[in-house]
């Protein structure tokens, strides 16, 4: 693609934009902060990402969803590159996209709880609860109580509100 007809950078990112997530469609690559860097390489765009854990069975799904919408908006040449370091953390999640899970119903990560997070540690050793506090994204009760470790997907953990008796998933800190 000629440089003086190709995308700028600041379009790609907004192309991104619009790539869900598959397993949570309402929020996307770009509101988990998974997409590292968008660069061309001459006349091949190099999109990095990280996938939010080695295990992910969604990585495979999302990498096809970019380079199929980068086709699909003429970018003939993409590579997609693996970065693993720093490892994604949920404290990358953007506060419009916690927004979004809880309006979903999905309650998002409590923030500072992330299992690498010296906060997280301390909470932890000074109460001996190793379970954050998790608000009920339907009616926002913190009387919660975790259910099961495994939700509806890997990231996710089953809860349950002690007010309006409903479950929920949690998205799990990582």
């Amino acid at each position: 693609m000629p440089t003086a007809t190709r995308p700028s950078v600041e379009e790609i990112w907004r192309w991104l934009a619009d790539v869900p997530d598959p397993e949570i469609p309402v929020i996307s690559v770009t509101d988990l902060r998974i997409i590292r860097n968008v660069a061309w390489d001459g006349d091949t765009l190099v999109v990095t990402v990280t996938p939010t854990y080695s295990g992910c069975p969604a990585t495979a799904m999302i990498n096809l969803d970019i380079e199929s919408m980068l086709h699909r908006r003429g970018i003939e040449k993409v590579r997609l590159e693996r970065q693993l370091a720093p490892a994604w953390t949920t404290e990358w999640i953007t506060s419009e996209a916690r927004e979004k899970l809880r309006t979903f119903g999905i309650a998002p990560p409590v923030d500072g709880t992330a299992p690498n997070d010296r906060l997280h540690r301390r909470i932890e050793s000074l109460s001996g609860n190793s379970h954050p506090t998790v608000q009920c994204p339907r009616c926002g009760s913190t009387r919660t109580e975790k259910i099961s470790q495994f939700g509806s997907t890997p990231c996710k953990a089953s809860y349950r509100c002690s007010d309006c008796l409903e479950p929920f998933d949690y998205f799990k800190c990582i």
